[in-house]
């Protein structure tokens, strides 16, 4: 079955139920339905897109990716979607990986793209084509097996690589979404998060289309939007990581903004903050996790609404046709309580990099993330972080969140990231670098006091370092490895 057919059969059953909110006009199922038949033709006769084509978008979010995304999986040819943040040569460097032939592009991010095709064999357009839908070809090859999306991961540590995700693999996401979070035709989701990562396209966008529900769609997270989102849309669901979340809470408008139309609020992160979510939760919202990569489709580890309050912190449970294994440096399993990496397989996970089919990444089938988790008796894993954030100092681990959580519970600070650097006596030492919150008072030792009688004294950090900002991936991730270079450069 191709991967379309999600939004045709509601255009079929449901041809008024509207599929899109976006910048103040609906989007009818039919009417999608519509487009991405006349962008078949487009894509197909005018451009003469053949299966296995790469083809690039580089734009904010927009209703026009993902008739993109669906054109071009009936034509068994691959999306490749550009995070809009990068620089031109970033950009140029995936171009040039991916072997994208063609390029569509925001009218507002023009430059960049002119720039990043510069020299490389890729035309560049500007919007998305969309021809009558009649000079569409009659057989269409999409199928399960064909890859469909190729995704570039956000490169927080060394270069993106590809996941190349097959039709199966985002259908199978999406089911197990759908599972997780209840997701049906009475949903209207709000998407802030960027399309270009597998977060805010898959984690909900195309599995509220799939349920038939109404996705608002912003095309870009701005916090007093999402707020007034919450009066004018009320959205029974929403995605979330953890910076926007606290750019949501910290707003000025959040205390007096009703959220009671949320059955349920998701956050997307390998660790939270509980800070964050017991916020929420004291507004009576739930807060869901899910875990997971850009290699993973990404749902693959799901903290279920009935656990929400019970479990804060928690990754939860293995999602729907997902397994999970927690494995040691020695390549066995490790016993419920004990730290290991995660291991995931399932139908959801990419089968190898784009161009690198045999990366260590991959083996028999599972993926091994690089995280480092425990289970507990529930059988609830807890992600402490990843295996290369990992300090060994003097000998003992010490895994960064546990501080990181510390931190977190400070009224005074706004951010906070524990790394490792590197140390002549002991290895390496953990450095806290934090942001404090405007106008407040807070220095090394009101820092480190912080830890006094709740963390082993071995684990405190040895230095605590001040910054305006922290550098940041396009989904909030903090870029440790930069600022570990920055650190050991200073």
């Amino acid at each position: 079955m191709n991967l379309s057919h999600v939004v045709e059969r509601w255009a079929r059953e449901a041809p008024e139920r509207i599929a899109f909110r976006f910048e103040g006009r609906d989007i009818s199922y039919a009417a999608l339905w519509q487009r991405i038949e006349q962008a078949t033709s487009a894509l197909a006769g005018r451009y003469a897109v053949r299966p296995g084509d790469r083809i690039a978008w580089l734009g904010w979010n927009d209703p026009q990716f993902v008739v993109m995304l669906m054109a071009l999986a009936r034509l068994s040819a691959i999306a490749v979607p550009l995070n809009a943040r990068l620089a031109p040569a970033e950009l140029a460097a995936i171009l040039a990986h991916s072997g994208a032939r063609l390029l569509f592009c925001a009218t507002a991010l023009r430059s960049s793209g002119d720039e990043a095709a510069r020299g490389l064999p890729v035309r560049l357009h500007a919007g998305l084509p969309l021809d009558d839908a009649n000079g569409a070809p009659r057989e269409l090859p999409g199928r399960d097996g064909d890859v469909a999306l190729l995704v570039y991961t956000s490169g927080t540590t060394g270069q993106p690589k590809g996941a190349p995700h097959t039709q199966a693999n985002l259908r199978w996401n999406m089911r197990a979404a759908i599972d997780a979070q209840d997701i049906t035709a009475a949903d209207q989701t709000l998407c802030a998060l960027p399309m270009f990562h597998v977060g805010g396209l898959c984690i909900q966008l195309l599995p509220t289309l799939c349920a038939g529900g109404t996705v608002s769609l912003h095309a870009r997270f701005e916090p007093g939007a999402w707020l007034g989102a919450m009066l004018e849309r009320r959205p029974t669901l929403a995605l979330m990581v953890p910076a926007t979340m606290r750019a949501v809470l910290e707003h000025l408008a959040f205390a007096e903004t009703p959220l009671d139309s949320l059955r349920m609020l998701v956050t997307g992160s390998a660790i939270v903050p509980p800070a964050l979510i017991e916020a929420f939760h004291a507004r009576g919202v739930p807060v869901m996790q899910v875990y997971g990569a850009t290699e993973t489709g990404p749902v693959s580890i799901v903290l279920r609404r009935e656990d929400a309050f019970g479990k804060v912190g928690s990754a939860g449970r293995p999602a729907l046709q997902v397994q999970a294994r927690l494995v040691g440096s020695d390549g066995s399993d490790v016993p419920p309580g004990e730290v290991g990496e995660i291991w995931l397989r399932g139908p959801n996970v990419v089968r190898g990099y784009w161009n690198d089919t045999h990366h260590p990444a991959f083996a028999d089938g599972w993926f091994k993330s690089g995280d480092l988790a425990r289970v507990d008796a529930d059988g609830c894993y807890w992600v402490v972080g990843r295996s290369t954030d990992m300090i060994i100092s003097g000998g003992e681990n010490i895994h960064p969140a546990e501080l990181e959580n510390v931190l977190a519970q400070c009224p005074k600070i706004a951010e906070a990231v524990v790394i490792g650097v590197s140390d002549a006596r002991w290895g390496e030492v953990a450095v806290a670098v934090l942001v404090r919150k405007p106008g407040v008072a807070l220095d090394e030792a009101d820092v480190l006091h912080l830890f006094e009688g709740r963390i082993a004294r071995y684990k405190h950090p040895r230095r605590v370092c001040f910054v305006d900002a922290l550098p940041k991936t396009a989904l909030g991730k903090v870029q440790k490895g930069r600022l570990r270079s920055l650190l050991e450069s200073s």
